[in-house]
């Protein structure tokens, strides 16, 4: 009998549960394995935690020379670059040139940091500075000082790629979860679609709506999750890349579409664009579709969007 079988790890910073459907509980817990394993190589490539990983060695090499890279990492960074292109730069990898002192939102912050030291560091971000060549299979930032990060884009990456493993190990339904970014593909051990549930940005623990959805990601941003206070004024964990200060105004985004990777990358530049502009790029998109909740409650949303 078909059941379901879960496992939750704390990868990459966040915390993945990764859920597969079959009838036998060692096999489908030697699937997520699998599962995990692949996250964590990913994990190795992509963080900036490590001196050794791939992007740790761009970033050390910025305006020196060229890093080669496997085709993997030179592929994410060219699927990022054309991400930032479509959003006018709202989605920027460079962002990691912004001094992560100036915001720690530790709830320890009691004052906004100073806009001339902000737009100083502003300079190394640019997504135009970050050069690739596909003959030799580098990258190569322009300016000294630039850094390149994935905060954006990996756990999207990583929950598309857990799914790959687990599909071609022949795990015909799951979910993988990554901290709510999530993909999902076949059906629940009793044949109906996965649930999930959109987080209500006033009380996490209770979803405002839900959805019915299979062979689908969602991914979803709030700042219910991380945010400071100055002034009255509720700052989100989000930076606008264009002006290094956190966006204010949208409590969250969920964002839906086939590709969790997108779903994630896309999250960033629709918090951060305003909601008439994020809504006019998202109905330009095929299978692309959010749901925006404002800070007065209001719920705004792309024209294929419809609540249960």
């Amino acid at each position: 009998m078909l059941k379901e079988f879960r496992k939750s790890q704390k990868l990459m910073g966040n915390i993945f549960e990764i859920t597969v459907v079959d009838d036998s509980e060692a096999i489908a817990f030697d699937h997520i394995e699998a599962a995990i394993s692949e996250i964590q190589r990913i994990e190795k490539l992509l963080t900036t935690y490590s001196d050794d990983s791939q992007t740790s060695l761009i970033n050390k090499n910025a305006g020196i020379q060229p890093v080669k890279v496997d085709a993997e990492v030179f592929q994410l960074i060219e699927r990022s670059l054309r991400i930032s292109h479509i959003t006018d730069g709202y989605f920027d990898i460079s962002y990691g040139g912004i001094d992560k002192t100036f915001w720690n939102f530790d709830r320890e912050m009691k004052q906004l940091p100073d806009p001339e030291l902000v737009k100083e560091h502003l300079k190394l971000v640019n997504y135009k500075n970050i050069l690739l060549d596909g003959e030799s299979q580098t990258v190569f930032l322009k300016e000294k000082g630039m850094r390149i990060g994935f905060g954006g884009i990996g756990k999207g990456y990583a929950a598309e790629m857990a799914k790959r493993i687990l599909q071609q190990r022949e795990v015909a339904s799951g979910v993988v979860n990554a901290s709510g970014d999530l993909t999902t593909w076949g059906l629940q051990a009793d044949g109906k679609p996965w649930t999930i549930g959109i987080a209500d940005p006033d009380n996490a623990a209770l979803p405002f709506s839900y959805m019915n959805i299979t062979n689908t990601s969602v991914a979803t941003s709030g700042n219910y999750e991380k945010f400071v206070t100055i002034d009255g004024k509720k700052y989100s964990h989000t930076i606008n890349p264009k002006t290094g200060m956190p966006v204010s105004g949208i409590k969250s985004v969920t964002m839906i579409c086939p590709n969790a990777e997108i779903a994630d990358a896309m999250a960033t530049p629709v918090t951060i664009m305003g909601i008439e502009a994020a809504i006019g790029l998202v109905d330009q998109i095929n299978h692309l579709e959010c749901i925006i909740i404002d800070d007065q409650n209001n719920i705004h949303s792309s024209k294929n969007i419809n609540f249960k």
